[in-house]
């Protein structure tokens, strides 16, 4: 029956697009700013939308790292510590040697990538729930944070962050052109890789991918270091474009990456979904926040916003536990 489904709609068919969410959120995001663009003027002009570009360039390094671990059947509420760590390491971590600052910045992707592998650890050895070894080791962050850095704002003094926050390529941002590149590599290895293959084979069955031979405590520990390394570049591109870090710095970017995830078309059961939705979702996210700034629309309209994009995309895909 589903195959007959399936040969009447093919994937281009009206049908089969709305029940897309990927396409789904790129129509919203167009619709979105094509609208804004007419009812506010200056929303649309290029100026504005490359400010938006950069900022979803944030949430979208941080939603890499999101989008694998949910594919593979998990998720990470470690990530906005971990983007908190990196903007306020940087600075901690700097030599008077360094003239570059490009050390300072690989000890501290290191240093977010290990805190991943960490979270993979305990989730596939110890055998923790994957929510409550990621808010754990977040709240372990956080607290070694405020020992550390307490209320203070750390400026960062980093020739290399400087540039990455402020540099225009042929009229390009440093971060959007980073973002652009390490969503490329993101998307090769997801799909040309048998590393991706696993992922999406874990994250449908576990044990059937452990009887395949599947090494499923190794993977398991690599798409956390993944996640961990993808926080660690967005708290370092955050600092770039803050010239500081402080405490809590990473916080809105935990719940902007899961939402980037699902309005994005990646099934939060796992085993299903793309990078390639999430870049829509993270710019639609931003582009929400920035028309209701525009509007002066109350914070909390937001939340509704965003909450009801979500439904109205699950509804419109339809139930995923019974396309499963």
């Amino acid at each position: 029956m589903n195959q007959a489904n399936h040969s009447r709609f093919p994937a281009w068919s009206p049908r089969a697009l709305l029940r897309n969410r990927a396409f789904l959120t790129v129509a919203i995001v167009i619709l979105v700013w094509v609208v804004a663009g007419f009812a506010k003027p200056g929303f649309g002009s290029y100026g504005h939308l490359r400010y938006l570009l950069e900022l979803a360039a944030v949430i979208g390094l941080v939603a890499i790292g999101q989008t694998y671990v949910v594919i593979a059947g998990g998720i990470d509420l470690s990530v906005g510590a971990i983007v908190t760590v990196s903007a306020v390491g940087v600075p901690l971590v700097a030599l008077s040697g360094d003239g570059s600052g490009t050390f300072a910045v690989l000890i501290i992707l290191v240093a977010a990538t290990s805190i991943g592998f960490l979270n993979g650890l305990g989730v596939a050895y110890l055998r923790i729930h994957p929510m409550i070894m990621t808010l754990a080791m977040a709240t372990f962050l956080q607290g070694v944070l405020i020992l550390i850095a307490g209320g203070t704002a750390i400026s960062a003094q980093n020739p290399l962050l400087a540039w990455l926050g402020n540099a225009r390529i042929i009229g390009i941002p440093a971060g959007v052109l980073l973002w652009a590149v390490v969503s490329g590599a993101a998307l090769a290895v997801l799909h040309a890789t048998p590393f991706g293959a696993r992922l999406y084979a874990l994250g449908a069955n576990p044990l059937a991918s452990a009887l395949s031979g599947i090494n499923v405590q190794a993977t398991t520990m690599a798409v956390y270091a993944v996640s961990g390394l993808a926080a660690g570049l967005a708290g370092v591109l955050i600092l770039g474009m803050n010239g500081q870090g402080y405490v809590g710095i990473g916080d809105p970017y935990l719940l902007a990456s899961i939402a980037a995830v699902v309005l994005g078309g990646t099934s939060i059961l796992g085993g299903s979904g793309s990078y390639a939705g999430t870049i829509p979702g993270a710019i639609l996210l931003v582009t929400i926040t920035a028309l209701i700034t525009v509007v002066n629309a109350s914070a909390g309209w937001r939340s509704i916003l965003f909450g009801s994009l979500i439904l109205l995309l699950l509804l419109l895909s339809g139930r995923e536990s019974q396309r499963r």
